[in-house]
C-alpha cells in the first residue's frame, strides 16, 4: 500500500495550543455528563498532582542534547504562540532546557510601566476583578470562597499592634484582581505598585489546573492549591500578592526569599509556613517598587491581588481581557 508523502511546501494546519495540553482533569470531564460530577471532583482532588508536577519539574529542568532541544522548543513555541521576538534571547539554541524557556526574561523596553497607581503584575487574562463583599472572594462569576480560608488568619500583624484585620480602615474598601497565566505567557511576575512586603505565608496544597474551565468546575480551588501569599502595605493600607501554583508548576520562586521551597514532599497539606521580613529588612519590610521583578513560575498559574483602597479607586479594564506586565489596571 502506497504511503502518502507529506509535502513540506504545504503549510501545516494550525493546531490550537489547548489541544496539545495534557490536562488530567479533562479525563474526568465525561463523568460529569453521566451525572457523577461530585464523585469526579473528589477523584480529581485526590489525584497525585503534586507528584506529577515534581516529575514534570525534573523533566523541564533536564539539559537536552543539542540536536534535540531546538526542535522540541520550536514545537512548544509554535503550539502556544510564544512571541520570541520579545524575549531577551530570541535564539532557541541558547536555552538548555524547557524550564529555561518557561522562565525567559524579556527585553526591558517591551513592557513599559504605566504611570497609573496600579499596573498588571503579569501577562495573562483577567478572570475577575472588583470589590470584595462580605469577606467573600470571587473565583469566577458565581463561585466564591472565604477571605480567611485563602489568606489564613492575619495574626502575623499582632507584633505591629495593628490587630487582626489590617484592611478595615474607615472610608476604604477591599479590592481584588485575579490574573490567569497560560502556558505560552511570560512566566515572571512583577510588583503592581509601590509597596513594602512584610510577610510571606506558604500554603502547601494540591496542584490542580487553574484554567478557567476547572476554576468554574471546582469551588474554592485557589484555597486547595499550593500558594505563596506576600503581604504588606502600600500608600492606602493593606496590600497582598498571591502566587497560586497549578498542575505542572514545579515551583514558585520569590527572588527576595531564598529559603522558600515549594512543592516539596516533606510539606504537609493543611498547614502553612510563615516568615517575617521585618527582622531582615527593617520595620517597613522589603521595598517593592512598581514594575520590579518579584518572582517566577514554571509553566503557568494565577496571580491574585488583594488590596485596600479608597472609594474613588477604579479599575481601567474588565474581566476577560488580556493584560501585560506594566499595563494600567486602576488608579485613584
Amino acid at each position: 500500500m502506497a504511503i502518502p508523502r507529506l509535502s513540506l511546501r504545504r503549510p501545516l494546519p494550525r493546531v490550537p495550543g489547548h489541544a496539545l495540553r495534557l490536562c488530567s482533569w479533562q479525563i474526568l470531564k465525561p463523568f460529569t455528563h453521566a451525572g457523577l460530577q461530585p464523585t469526579s471532583k473528589a477523584v480529581y482532588r485526590r489525584a497525585p498532582t503534586r507528584l506529577l508536577s515534581r516529575l514534570w519539574g525534573v523533566l523541564t529542568g533536564l539539559a537536552l542534547p543539542r540536536w534535540l532541544w531546538r526542535p522540541l522548543l520550536a514545537l512548544y513555541v509554535w503550539a502556544f504562540s510564544v512571541n520570541m521576538a520579545e524575549a531577551a534571547e530570541e535564539d532557541l539554541s541558547s536555552y538548555r532546557s524547557l524550564g529555561e524557556l518557561f522562565r525567559r526574561p524579556l527585553k526591558p523596553w517591551v513592557r513599559p510601566i504605566a504611570l497609573h497607581d496600579m499596573v498588571s503584575p503579569a501577562d495573562g487574562c483577567i478572570v475577575h476583578l472588583g470589590r470584595v463583599r462580605r469577606n467573600r472572594l470571587e473565583q469566577v462569576k458565581g463561585v466564591t470562597y472565604s477571605l480567611e480560608s485563602f489568606l489564613g488568619p492575619q495574626d502575623w500583624r499582632e507584633g505591629g499592634g495593628r490587630g487582626l484585620s489590617p484592611w478595615w480602615h474607615r472610608g476604604h474598601r477591599l479590592y481584588q484582581c485575579v490574573i490567569y497565566l497560560a502556558p505560552g505567557d511570560y512566566h515572571r511576575f512583577h510588583s503592581p505598585t509601590n509597596w513594602h512586603i512584610q510577610h510571606r505565608r506558604h500554603f502547601p496544597g494540591s496542584l490542580m489546573s487553574v484554567s478557567p474551565s476547572v476554576v468554574r468546575w471546582i469551588p474554592g480551588l485557589f484555597c486547595h492549591n499550593e500558594r505563596v501569599v506576600l503581604s504588606g502595605e502600600w500608600a492606602h493600607g493593606f496590600f497582598s500578592l498571591t502566587a497560586v501554583g497549578a498542575t505542572n508548576v514545579g515551583s514558585i520562586r520569590i527572588y527576595c526569599d531564598q529559603d522558600l521551597r515549594t512543592n516539596c514532599a516533606c510539606h504537609v497539606q493543611g498547614r502553612y509556613h510563615d516568615r517575617s521580613y521585618l527582622a531582615c529588612a527593617g520595620p517597613a519590610g522589603v521595598p517593592a517598587p512598581k514594575g520590579a521583578s518579584l518572582g517566577e513560575f514554571n509553566l503557568g498559574s494565577t496571580i491574585v491581588l488583594l488590596f485596600q483602597g479608597p472609594r474613588r479607586f477604579g479599575f481601567h479594564t474588565s474581566a476577560g481581557r488580556r493584560v501585560r506586565v506594566g499595563q494600567a489596571l486602576g488608579s485613584l
